[in-house]
């Protein structure tokens, strides 16, 4: 059997980052540290920033006042900045950039007259914090009938952004829609998408060009790694989301000549490494280890000042 790993495929630069803010600020810190919401969908690493001392919370009320409080990677509404204020809490903004960029965009477009379409998943911690930008100027679609539905108020002057864990392939029918129906809409530009959903969106094309069965390593609250499961199966290739190699059941490896392997952006790769192990050991040891073409994405973002001052 061939396993064939993905690249790009785990961590993005804003996990790196989120992650390594957590680390430096238990380092640093001298009151407790509290994080609001899983820092990324990922629950071996949550678990492993709690074992080091770090309390994940979902309302900032739930922090004691004058603690640290942690915005996680998926980024927060004003309203939930104003509570960690009111709680006196000292805050720092693990925010990824590219969610930052794209709130950004909605404050922008809103103080110009726009309302804004966002496209994403309802419930996403994502969409909350980008949606609460502007609550009374934005409307969410998923799909192309929401669209159908979609009235708004000024047609004339109608902006969009996404959720950045969607990538142009998922996002492509509902623009369409949207300029269909809204002719003058300003649709987002193509550097607006997050680089590392589609990379590794398509670094999975390659895969299932290769590949009998596709394993994708992520949490099932992340959306960037459900999407690599349905990239995969609309290619007609079997694909599993799995959190770790226990998840792996071997009725899935019969016939099954070649197995491709990626994993979502918040994964790390020691589970991915968990995986192929218990891959080689189902084999027998007789499993053949390849990779896809080394993909550098050459993305690094700064951290806050205050730590990196510290």
């Amino acid at each position: 059997m061939r396993i064939l790993l993905a690249s790009p495929r785990g961590f993005c630069a804003g996990v790196d980052r989120a992650i390594e803010i957590v680390e430096l600020a238990l380092q640093q810190a001298e009151r407790p540290v509290y994080v609001r919401h899983e820092i990324v969908h990922n629950r071996h690493v949550v678990d492993g920033l709690r074992a080091k001392g770090a309390t994940f919370i979902e309302e900032p009320e739930d922090a004691p006042e004058g603690a640290v409080l942690i915005y996680s990677a998926h980024g927060v509404s004003p309203m939930i900045r104003r509570r960690a204020e009111a709680k006196r809490l000292e805050t720092i903004d693990a925010t990824c950039p590219l969610v930052t960029k794209v709130h950004n965009e909605v404050r922008r477009m809103v103080a110009e007259g726009f309302e804004i379409v966002m496209i994403g998943h309802a419930g996403h911690v994502e969409v909350e914090g980008t949606m609460g930008q502007a609550p009374e100027s934005m409307y969410l679609v998923e799909t192309v009938e929401d669209v159908d539905r979609l009235v708004v108020r000024q047609p004339e002057r109608l902006g969009c952004v996404t959720q950045t864990t969607l990538s142009v392939d998922d996002t492509r029918e509902v623009m369409d829609a949207l300029a269909r129906r809204f002719p003058q809409i300003v649709l987002p530009k193509r550097d607006d998408i997050c680089y590392a959903t589609q990379n590794r969106q398509d670094a999975v094309k390659e895969l299932a060009a290769q590949a009998d069965l596709v394993l994708v390593v992520g949490a099932p609250a992340s959306s960037n790694s459900n999407r690599l499961v349905e990239v995969a199966s609309r290619r007609g290739v079997p694909a599993y989301l799995i959190q770790s190699a226990d998840e792996v059941d071997a009725r899935w490896l019969e016939g099954v000549d070649c197995v491709g392997i990626t994993a979502g952006a918040s994964t790390p790769d020691v589970l991915v490494r968990g995986v192929v192990d218990h891959l080689t050991a189902l084999s027998a040891g007789r499993a053949i280890l390849d990779s896809l073409p080394e993909v550098d994405e050459g993305v690094r973002f700064k951290l806050p000042r205050e730590l990196r001052d510290a």
